[in-house]
C-alpha cells in the first residue's frame, strides 16, 4: 500500500511540473515594417535576440519607446520576458505579441513557471527566443506576377 502512494505522489508532482509553450502565427509580407515597443525591464539580449532573426528573415522593423498613434505602425510587437533563480538562472516566461492595426494578431508564450521539478526549464535563452520569433512570424513574401497584358512592345 506504501509503494502505491508513493507512486502517486511521484506521478502527481510530475504532471505539476510542465512547462508550456504555444504559438499563434501571423503573416507578415516581406515589404512590411513592423515597430517593436522596446521594454526596458527585459533584458537587453532578449530585443538582441529579436533584431537578429527579424534581419536574417529580412523583415524591416524599428525600436520605438512607446506605441504612439503618431508614428504610424501597421503592424506593432510588444514582448515580456522574466528569469528566476533555481540552482542557476533560467527564462522563466516569455511573451511576444504582434498587432495588426492596434488589434492583437497573433502571440508566442513560453511558460516554465510551473517546471518545478522539471529539468527541462534550464534552456539557453537565446535559441528559445529564436524558435518562438520563427514560429511566430511565417512569411508571405511579396510576388510579382507575370501577365501578358503588362508587356510593352519596343
Amino acid at each position: 500500500m506504501k509503494k502505491v502512494l508513493v507512486t502517486i505522489a511521484v506521478l502527481a508532482m510530475t504532471t505539476a511540473c510542465s512547462i508550456k509553450q504555444r504559438v499563434d502565427p501571423v503573416q507578415v509580407n516581406n515589404s512590411d515594417e513592423v515597430c517593436i515597443q522596446k521594454n526596458p525591464d527585459v533584458r537587453e539580449g532578449f530585443l538582441a535576440e529579436v533584431e537578429k532573426v527579424l534581419t536574417e528573415k529580412k523583415i524591416k522593423y524599428r525600436i520605438i519607446d512607446q506605441l504612439d498613434a503618431s508614428q504610424q505602425c501597421e503592424w506593432t510587437a510588444t514582448y515580456t520576458a522574466n528569469w528566476a533563480w533555481d540552482l542557476a538562472l533560467y527564462m522563466v516566461y516569455a511573451e511576444i505579441r504582434v498587432f495588426r492595426d492596434g488589434k492583437l494578431d497573433g502571440e508566442a508564450i513560453y511558460d516554465a513557471r510551473m517546471g518545478g521539478a522539471n529539468m527541462n526549464k534550464f534552456i539557453d535563452a537565446e535559441p528559445k527566443i529564436r524558435e518562438l520569433i520563427e514560429q511566430l512570424i511565417e512569411q508571405k513574401q511579396a510576388s510579382l506576377r507575370w501577365s501578358p497584358l503588362n508587356q510593352v512592345a519596343i
